[in-house]
């Protein structure tokens, strides 16, 4: 149909318009999707076989949902995106608060004004981009923000008695009629406001201070929620939990693999803005292996968990790092360096919550400890695993490098070191060439002098080498040989 030559109730009955719920529009356009092989949703990637399914047969079904996760797993981004499967446009009586159906209105001045000028009732058109509401439980949100109150300056201006309905102000969920309504941090919001949403859920209607409407308003509602949120601030109470069609189960990335995607696919803009700076494949690897590590750590609070935020602002600041040396250098290009880890520190330190150790060794010991412990669990994959026991004539893959700070001598890498610099001072370790061309004889070239500065910090790690941190950068020594040369 043309809407644009839609304007009245009139053109609108020819047209063949036949009014449906927001529950039916949402699982009629699914359908389509499904049928013709589309994606449901875009860009929320690691759910294709977990969350979204479990998404698609409730909106099938018709039900409310509450999303159940802890901080950063998309939650609030995979309810944005439920507009997507709404109709482009639909039609709404013109001057309706409550975006009444032409066919089926609901509000009081809706009817009357069909009833006053049938079919040459105005309507206008509604896009999905605003069929969306959100709000934010708070303790301070009340049961006049989400269904409404009684207005005593309408009812004194229209000389009406408190029993009339036209005194009504309606709150976010009546205005949401045939939207979206997404209410964030249910648990947040008092046990009383949540009872107030049990009539409106369930018999469709409204209860305000002794006023009782029936009022058969059709939002599709959305909650999300937080587990850690049940015991540290408040609950779903249960009849309300009971009224919610489907409860959904968020999660993190379950692999390395995934979680550095969605790393790439949101800090898409930083990665854009730095084209000069090599990333070496090696260098998401330990990015994201940082957070898999704090999420297994005695430090972390682990039913807090560790957003995938923490990610993203990690690589972002590993960026920045690098752009901040090239340009100190007056370089042009560069390379990341394991040093610029120490970038992301910051980046780490208000994403995790600590348990009491944790916050007595601080949280930059913490946030340091987690990015050693990144590198330690990687580094058996490129390189051969360092053993506890060795036989003391068995000759290691090691021994070449080891050897050398063994006879006391020293590696200073300066944080802000050009890179011609840079290379020269890693090429003169002994046996790194050796190793490479062993373990790692499909690098590339560019990734090269990352990989020995891994490979020191892995061996660091492993409590091969020690590993000192200055004002200027980092310091790597084998103080066993050298209390030997002292004596």
């Amino acid at each position: 149909m043309k809407r644009e030559k839609i304007t009245t109730l009139g053109a609108l009955k020819k047209s063949g318009y036949q009014p449906k719920t927001i529950q039916q529009e949402l699982a009629q356009n699914l359908r389509h999707r499904l049928q013709n092989g589309l994606p449901s949703f875009e860009g929320l990637i690691g759910y294709e076989n977990t969350v979204i399914p479990d998404v698609e047969r409730a909106l099938l079904s018709g039900h409310n949902m509450n999303l159940l996760g802890l901080r950063g797993q998309a939650k609030t981004r995979l309810a944005r995106q439920l507009t997507s499967l709404l109709d482009e446009w639909i039609p709404v009586v013109d001057g309706s608060e409550i975006n009444d159906d032409p066919l089926d209105p609901i509000s009081r001045e809706a009817k009357v004004l069909i009833a006053e000028k049938g079919d040459e009732t105005p309507i206008f058109w509604l896009h999905q981009s605003e069929r969306f509401y959100e709000k934010l439980a708070t303790p301070d949100v009340t049961v006049a923000d989400l269904i409404g109150d009684v207005d005593p300056i309408k009812a004194s201006n229209l000389k009406l008695s408190y029993a009339d309905e036209r005194v009504i102000h309606f709150g976010m969920i009546p205005r949401a009629h045939r939207c979206i309504f997404v209410l964030n941090e249910l648990p947040d919001l008092q046990a009383r406001i949540q009872v107030a949403l049990f009539s409106i859920l369930q018999e469709k209607e409204i209860q305000i201070r002794g006023f009782k409407l029936r009022f058969p308003v059709q939002p599709l509602l959305i909650f999300t929620a937080n587990p850690e949120d049940y015991t540290n601030r408040g609950s779903i109470v249960t009849p309300l939990k009971d009224r919610i069609g489907s409860q959904i189960l968020t999660h993190y990335p379950h692999n390395r693999e995934i979680a550095k995607q969605i790393t790439k696919q949101e800090a898409q803009t930083a990665e854009q803005h730095n084209p000069n700076i090599h990333i070496p494949e090696l260098a998401r690897d330990v990015l994201e292996q940082i957070s898999f590590e704090a999420r297994k750590s005695d430090y972390v609070d682990a039913k807090s968990g560790v957003s995938a935020r923490m990610s993203i602002t990690a690589f972002e600041n590993l960026l920045s790092t690098a752009e901040r040396r090239m340009l100190m250098c007056g370089e042009e290009k560069t390379c990341l360096r394991m040093a610029d880890f120490l970038g992301v520190i910051s980046a780490i330190n208000g994403k995790i919550e600590l348990v009491y150790e944790g916050e007595q060794e601080g949280a930059e010991q913490i946030s340091y400890y987690l990015i050693t412990q990144a590198v330690k669990t990687l580094f058996p994959t490129y390189f051969p695993e360092v053993k506890k026991l060795e036989k003391a004539d068995e000759i290691g893959p090691y021994d070449d490098l080891l050897g050398w700070f063994f006879k006391d001598n020293e590696l200073f890498l300066d944080d802000t070191l050009k890179d011609t610099d840079y290379r020269t001072l890693l090429d003169k370790l002994p046996g790194v060439d050796t190793l490479l061309k062993t373990h790692q004889p499909d690098s590339f070239a560019e990734d090269r002098y990352f990989l020995i500065e891994f490979l020191l910090w892995g061996l660091e790690s492993n409590k091969k080498l020690n590993k000192y941190r200055t004002l200027e950068g980092f310091q790597f020594k084998d103080t066993l040989g050298s209390y030997i040369s002292r004596l």
